[in-house]
């Protein structure tokens, strides 16, 4: 069997630009992405994507139409596929067993069941979204229980390993493509012609191919063991405040040591994004299913130490004006749970957005991703833009009216901060380095505050602006900028 066909089941973060990339580099290969949003298949084939990456564009433009194709014609493009990825949503469950901790599979079920009522002669059906371990079993018995004669399946794990904003460069030069498979012979083949596909571009050393189960434990257990650094630094970025230590400096002496490594050790406000809460949960649901209660415990603590960041960050915002913000007018640079993305799922933005809408403030956010790619984020207080959407989310306030006449969304940074007491840095957007703090301080009221929740900014040129300015992982000194964060010192 050659692939000559494959379709996409699912035209999100993961589907759209891994699917882009397969096109790119196997012109040879007619590629389809499907899904049941008309708005997102328009989206797709429109000059404003759904989705902001770096990179994504070009390669869309160079593909899109030729071996490339976005449609919401499901059925035809099941039928026609050699080859189908399962790329749709895995969200945390909300309700019912496992509330708050196991992945809700619903949606990987009914791409399954699709597949089962549409396919014709043998698929290899290719499990790409984020699952638990022993879903492509789920996924197999769903198949092989509605199988109709001539018809026959292969199911296989292909974990994504994608980090927001550097996706491309992630897909185009991977440090490994995983694949896992059934130990049969017919699993052995369709491992082969899935490897043939990345072979393209992808050197057969970096190929790894593993049985099923352990494909899908690698996902979960990466994404745990990075999240697990950053809870790590931000834990001791609260001993450095308390102590004197400067985060940044133990950060580069422990990154030192070749075998930490200096990646993933800078101090924030807290991590975000769609897959490291979601899959850490999982796995600590896993363990507590398997009856590995100190397992669970275990990887539950990166996720608490995550929210006590987050908390910790706002809380200190509170005291350090004054223990209250009450209608004071707060601006928030950025909302996307990283830099280079326009995603705000698990944003810590939203965290300490919604503590200080709950304690009275009026917010004024700006973000330079979120508002441009989300189509109808063009104006100010548009009903369905993105970062509306968020904060008025049921889970988040019972209060949406309120919460809307607290919010002003912003084009600009300088347009943001005017007129505000204090400026909260919650992404790590390059353009914030660059702004222009003394025409900013000039339209601030004062005192005027910034509070990094990046470390991205220079502080002691802040200081010397005139600012009262509060960072993580290190104190205020008269000689520069920090001693704590309740007493600052400007120079």
């Amino acid at each position: 069997m050659v692939i000559k066909k494959i379709c996409c089941i699912g035209a999100g973060y993961v589907g759209g630009p891994t699917c882009s990339v397969i096109a790119l580099k196997c012109p040879d290969i007619t590629v389809t992405v499907v899904d049941k949003s008309k708005e997102r298949i328009a989206q797709w084939n429109s000059e404003k994507l759904p989705i902001y990456e770096p990179g994504l564009d070009e390669v869309v433009r160079q593909c899109r139409g030729i071996n490339l194709f976005f449609s919401t014609n499901i059925a035809t493009a099941i039928k026609e596929a050699d080859l189908i990825f399962i790329s749709v949503n895995t969200p945390t469950k909300t309700f019912g067993n496992g509330k708050g901790r196991a992945a809700d599979l619903k949606y990987v079920e009914s791409a399954a069941r699709i597949i089962a009522d549409v396919a014709t002669g043998h698929k290899i059906v290719v499990e790409k979204s984020t699952v638990p371990v022993r879903a492509a079993e789920s996924i197999m018995n769903v198949l092989r229980a509605n199988q109709r004669s001539g018809v026959s399946y292969q199911i296989l794990s292909n974990p994504e390993f994608l980090s927001e904003g550097t996706a491309i460069d992630n897909l185009l030069n991977a440090d490994r493509v995983l694949i896992g498979g059934e130990d049969t012979n017919e699993g052995n083949a369709a491992v082969e012609e899935l490897c043939w596909v990345y072979e393209h571009w992808i050197p057969r050393i970096n190929i790894i191919t593993t049985n099923t189960w352990s494909s899908e434990l690698s996902k979960l257990a990466a994404n745990a063991f990075l999240a697990q650094r950053i809870s790590s630094i931000n834990s001791l970025s609260a001993v450095c405040e308390a102590t004197g230590a400067n985060v940044s400096e133990v950060a580069m002496a422990v990154g030192r040591d070749s075998r930490i490594g200096p990646k993933f050790l800078q101090a924030s406000v807290g991590f975000g994004g769609s897959c490291f809460q979601k899959d850490i949960l999982n796995l600590v649901y896993i363990c507590e299913c398997l009856n590995l209660p100190e397992v669970a415990a275990y990887w539950q603590q990166v996720i608490d130490i995550n929210e006590y960041q987050k908390s910790r960050f706002s809380a200190k915002i509170i005291e350090s004006l004054f223990n209250t913000v009450t209608d004071k007018q707060i601006a928030i640079l950025g909302f996307a749970f990283k830099k280079d993305t326009g995603d705000t799922r698990e944003s810590p933005a939203i965290h300490v957005a919604k503590t200080l809408l709950d304690e009275g403030a009026k917010l004024h956010i700006y973000d330079p991703k979120v508002v441009i790619f989300n189509i109808s984020c063009y104006y100010f207080n548009v009903e369905n833009c993105q970062i509306l959407e968020d904060l008025t989310h049921p889970y988040i306030t019972d209060e949406p009216e309120n919460v809307k006449d607290s919010i002003t969304i912003h084009s600009n940074a300088y347009s943001a901060t005017s007129g505000t007491h204090a400026i909260v840095v919650c992404t790590e957007w390059d353009e914030f380095t660059a702004l222009d703090f003394q025409k900013i301080y000039k339209n601030m009221i004062k005192p005027a505050y910034v509070f990094d929740g990046r470390m991205i900014l220079n502080h002691e040129e802040l200081a010397k602006i005139g600012f009262v300015v509060h960072t993580i992982g290190k104190r205020m000194s008269r000689t520069g900028i920090n001693r704590s964060w309740g007493t600052p010192y400007r120079v």
